[in-house]
């Protein structure tokens, strides 16, 4: 399993340059690994690909 500085991480085109709150994602092939970017040396939560699908599913459902 690879380590945090190891993974490829991802921040939503929706955050802004200026700091608000948000999250960075990187994915592996059965897992996603999820934390908070502007404390990156916290731990973060890995989930599974399949239940972050359905996450991301169900948030997408509520917003759109």
């Amino acid at each position: 399993m690879k380590n945090a500085a190891e993974l490829a991480w991802f921040k939503s085109t929706y955050s802004s340059g200026e700091g608000g709150q948000c999250v960075e994602v990187a994915t592996c092939p059965h897992t996603v690994h999820v934390r908070d970017s502007k404390d990156t040396d916290r731990p973060g939560l890995a989930v599974g690909s399949e239940a972050w699908a359905a996450f991301v599913g169900f948030a997408a459902d509520r917003i759109g």
